[in-house]
């Protein structure tokens, strides 16, 4: 997994332009199967990949908080959401609330998340490939193939599958 993770930034830039213009397609005219194509690989592709082994996400990049992640994560603490906010968050320059820091507080050694069964909602979805109207989500999924190697086999196969 370590050479994996090492490689997948290269390997996203090397595809970057290709996938710009695949996604650009993509959102002038999504197919109609596209969700369900999705889904469809998406499940696939977590078959054979252990989040475990790889934990990059929380490695690497932060959440965006919700008001009601903040409730539901300070409410597992038992402390104020103010407290929470203090303690975990600040403010980023789109004025959502994101770690103070990466990786990810809540991550432990193991890749575990101490947080999991209360995790953000930006936490539970990602890397967002099942997502209904995918297309709409563009950029943001091209960050993710750089972050996510099964963002970046679910990209490739999306390609492989849909007429370019």
């Amino acid at each position: 997994m370590d050479e994996i993770l090492k490689q997948l930034p290269q390997r996203a830039k090397d595809t970057e332009k290709e996938n710009k213009k695949f996604f650009a397609r993509l959102k002038k005219k999504p197919p109609k199967q596209l969700d369900s194509l999705m889904v469809e690989l998406h499940e696939a592709e977590f078959q054979r990949t252990d989040c475990l082994r790889c934990a990059n996400c929380c490695k690497t990049t932060g959440p965006l908080f919700t008001a009601k992640d903040i409730e539901r994560i300070s409410k597992h603490f038992r402390m104020k959401q103010q407290q929470f906010i203090d303690t975990y968050l600040s403010i980023d320059e789109e004025n959502d609330y994101v770690l103070q820091s990466v990786p990810c507080t809540f991550l432990g050694a193991d890749n575990y998340c101490s947080i999991y069964e209360v995790r953000p909602k930006a936490c539970r979805e990602f890397p967002h490939t099942d997502r209904k109207k995918f297309q709409q989500i563009s950029n943001l999924t091209l960050k993710n193939v750089a972050i996510c190697p099964a963002a970046f086999n679910i990209v490739e196969e999306m390609k492989k599958r849909l007429p370019q």
